[in-house]
């Protein structure tokens, strides 16, 4: 994610859930779900390869994701990265735990505005 006055850090573990989320539609490769992120996001959220790639190889090394060589609409070649079984369970249960951490800090910032 680029570093300015209007963007903050993601979470840990956030970028492998939205990269977990956008391969649950379809295999792509890694621009791909940088630009995914990004369109989704309103261009709030921009990806870097810094960030995306070391997330991608921790997420092969995990199970969640496997990868085999494709062509790009570029016609070139490129690694497409497709969620496993693991993945989706993954996913599930760190979307379940997202979830309940977004509705706590909601019921502080609703009691923080009285």
């Amino acid at each position: 994610m680029t570093k300015d006055s209007q963007h903050r850090d993601l979470f840990p573990g956030a970028l492998e859930i939205m990269i977990l989320q956008t391969l649950r539609t379809k295999p792509m490769h890694g621009y791909a779900i940088a630009q995914h992120i990004k369109n989704l996001s309103d261009d709030l959220l921009q990806i870097e390869e810094g960030s995306l790639y070391p997330a991608l190889q921790r997420m092969l090394k995990a199970g969640w994701l496997e990868s085999a060589m494709g062509i790009s609409a570029r016609d070139r070649p490129v690694r497409i990265f497709k969620l496993t079984a693991l993945g989706r369970k993954h996913l599930e249960q760190e979307r379940s735990s997202v979830e309940r951490m977004f509705a706590g800090i909601n019921r502080v910032l609703a009691i923080s505005k009285t």
